[in-house]
């Protein structure tokens, strides 16, 4: 069942604390981030191109998974619910996963398809290529039946579902469609990270979370970045489509745009040393879902969210928020 609204005397360490009861479904896109790092001291005399000793290597969970390891850092149990590949890629994966003590109960494995790998070769701190081993193909009918399967034996244990869509094919219009449904029948609120193929397949949807970018190319309208009445059109626009209970819109630089049944509202980003923004829309999802799940108001969410994609720019890399932190600037800020 869904977890019961917090009350509106609710102070932030009750919210906080509520985050440790909560069952999250993530289900889209997860993938393996690999790393090479090494030195280049000369050409390769077959090609024109830099030869790279290794002197290190790692892997990382990526995609829907690291969104999974945010919830976890939050306090809150995620699910896994996704299609990977019986290969290597899938291996590593689960093991990442095992590693740090998550769950795979709602992986499905396929010999039809690979696991996502993204591997980014680097040297003396340039990013000189990415390998990606993937397909963007849809599912077969046979993966569409065991992920569903899947879906639905999760989703009576969950208190709020997220989307984490990267247009590799595990989520299409029809898949969309039928797991916001049977979200719907069962009151589990649904959060939603889109990207541009599904971006006007969620109808129905709690809250949709779409970047800037993502926006304009979703719908297919151009604005200029600081043009608030574009932005409000927009969200208008969108409104028209999914008619989702709530939009929150990442603005980068300049914070977040929240539009709800209470009114839009606009918050500016904190001031930060920022040296990373990787992986701070999946903090703000993370972060939103909990907030949707216990009930808090639109604005408080927005700026929790806020809070937390800052928090993790400060930080080199893709880095699960820190809950503690959090906490505390969330205090000094006075979010509730």
């Amino acid at each position: 069942m869904p977890a019961a609204a917090l009350s509106s005397s609710a102070t932030l360490t009750d919210l906080f604390a509520a985050f440790n009861d909560l069952t999250v479904l993530i289900v889209g896109d997860v993938m393996v981030d690999a790393y090479v790092w090494g030195k280049a001291g000369r050409l390769s005399p077959e090609a024109p191109v830099p030869i790279v000793n290794v002197t290190r290597t790692e892997q990382r969970l990526g995609g829907a998974a690291n969104v999974a390891l945010n919830v976890q850092a939050l306090g809150a149990t995620p699910l896994l619910c996704a299609v990977i590949g019986d290969d290597a890629g899938g291996d590593q994966l689960l093991h990442l996963l095992h590693e740090r003590h998550l769950p795979a109960d709602g992986l499905v494995r396929s010999a039809e398809r690979p696991t996502t790998v993204k591997q980014r070769i680097l040297a003396h701190g340039q990013h000189l290529l990415r390998i990606d081993s993937e397909v963007e193909t849809d599912l077969t009918t046979t993966e569409d039946a065991a992920l569903t399967e899947a879906y639905e034996q999760l989703l009576d244990r969950v208190d709020v579902v997220i989307f984490e869509d990267y247009d590799k094919g595990v989520l299409n219009a029809e898949r969309i469609a039928h797991f916001i449904d049977l979200a719907r029948r069962k009151g589990v609120p649904t959060v939603v990270d889109p990207k541009k193929r599904n971006f006007l397949a969620y109808r129905g949807c709690t809250l949709f979370k779409p970047n800037l970018k993502e926006l304009r190319e979703g719908l297919k309208l151009e604005f200029a970045d600081g043009d608030k009445a574009g932005l409000e059109n927009a969200v208008a626009v969108l409104r028209q489509h999914l008619a989702p209970e709530m939009v929150l819109v990442t603005l980068s630089e300049r914070g977040v745009f929240c539009d709800a049944a209470t009114g839009p509202v606009y918050l500016p980003a904190h001031v930060r040393a920022i040296s990373d923004v990787s992986g701070a829309g999946d903090t703000v999802i993370s972060i939103a879902a909990l907030c949707v799940a216990l009930g808090t108001s639109p604005e408080a969410m927005a700026a929790l969210a806020n809070l937390g994609g800052g928090l993790v720019c400060e930080q080199v890399g893709v880095v699960p928020i820190e809950k503690t932190r959090l906490l505390q600037e969330a205090e000094t800020a006075e979010v509730l």
